[in-house]
């Protein structure tokens, strides 16, 4: 039997880390020894446990209008109190949370509203229930339709990149590249953007709330993870995070999860400075694991000044979307202008 791609990992790097949680320690992030449904069913009834306990332990009993009797040992709600704000036995909410029992979608609705799960939450609930059939998904390798990429081309003052499964980064155009790294310069299989934002030194230090941004990374990626828990890629990526850093480690295991739709960026480019950005999320239809990521700056505000000045930088690049950087690494020095472009095309 093959041995898991994450036991592999660990045994180089494990030495010199803290204990990972017991999912990293067994060397099963999702499961890759077995195949078909009934291991992707298996590991879904564990990460539901896994969830519905973490969900519960961060429940104030008195904010959910249970009296406090002193005598509790861990922080949170019992499993006999989510049954009674369910309105179901404990017999059947304990089954539940140790994967021994399906439940029905009225159940699950009970279950989200005593949980005071957000919306977001309530969605992964229903991924981990298996609502969706418990059919494995195909995983073949991603392209970017050539109406996509032109797109990519015309928006030459904004920003935009293209993610994909996992958060791989399918296409870019020259600002992305601007504004970030040099993706084309970042080996395919490595170029995904959860990756750079923990193991990439100037991509890291960009982030004036890098903790807030990696954070809500982490919570978008598990999310991605319930609904296609069978995916190698997704496994190795989880797995390598995992033991190489403590905070991904750490907040991979708080079961937090999010939708990837919109929000705000604050930067410090090297280049032009102090940047306050939004980014919008835009899913392609033939194909929704492809989203079309942008970022804008409110007009007369000294970020939108500053996205000119880095578009007008940039604009000697050749190659369109998916080219790389006007100026490669995000290392210029801060407030002077970058070297002059290189003068190569590129495809994502």
């Amino acid at each position: 039997m093959r041995r898991p791609l994450l036991r592999n990992v660990t045994s180089v790097f494990m030495t010199s880390l803290s204990p990972a949680p017991a999912e990293v320690r067994r060397g099963q992030i999702w499961p890759t020894q077995r195949a078909g449904t009934d291991a992707r069913l298996d590991h879904m009834s564990s990460e539901l446990g896994d969830f519905l306990k973490a969900r519960r332990r961060r429940l104030d009993p008195a904010a959910a209008g249970l009296a406090d009797d002193g005598r509790r040992r861990v922080a949170g709600l019992r499993r006999e109190e989510v049954a009674l704000l369910a309105s179901i036995s404990p017999g059947y909410y304990t089954r539940l949370e140790q994967g021994r029992r399906v439940a029905a979608v009225p159940v699950l609705e009970a279950i989200a509203r005593a949980l005071r799960l957000d919306d977001d939450e309530r969605a992964y609930l229903f991924e981990l229930s298996g609502k969706d059939g418990g059919k494995p998904r195909r995983h073949v390798a991603q392209r970017v339709r050539a109406p996509l990429r032109r797109l990519l081309d015309d928006l030459a003052g904004t920003p935009a990149m293209v993610l994909g499964r996992r958060t791989d980064v399918l296409a870019w155009n020259a600002l992305a590249a601007a504004l970030f790294t040099d993706f084309a310069a970042v080996p395919e299989k490595q170029r995904n953007f959860i990756r750079l934002v923990f193991r990439d030194p100037a991509v890291r230090a960009m982030y004036t709330d890098w903790d807030y941004t990696a954070r809500s990374c982490v919570a978008q990626l598990r999310m991605e993870a319930a609904r296609d828990p069978g995916d190698p890629r997704l496994t190795a990526l989880v797995g390598e995070l995992s033991v190489l850093d403590p905070d991904f480690r750490r907040w991979w295991g708080d079961h937090r999860v999010a939708v990837r739709t919109a929000g705000a960026k604050s930067l410090r480019h090297p280049a032009v400075g102090d940047l306050t950005l939004d980014w919008s999320t835009l899913t392609d239809a033939s194909d929704p694991d492809q989203q079309l990521i942008t970022l804008t700056a409110e007009p007369g505000t000294r970020s939108h000044e500053g996205l000119r000045l880095l578009a007008s930088w940039s604009a000697g690049t050749e190659g369109g979307a998916g080219a790389g950087a006007p100026f490669g690494r995000v290392s210029a020095a801060r407030g002077a202008p970058p070297p002059a472009p290189p003068r190569r095309a590129g495809r994502a």
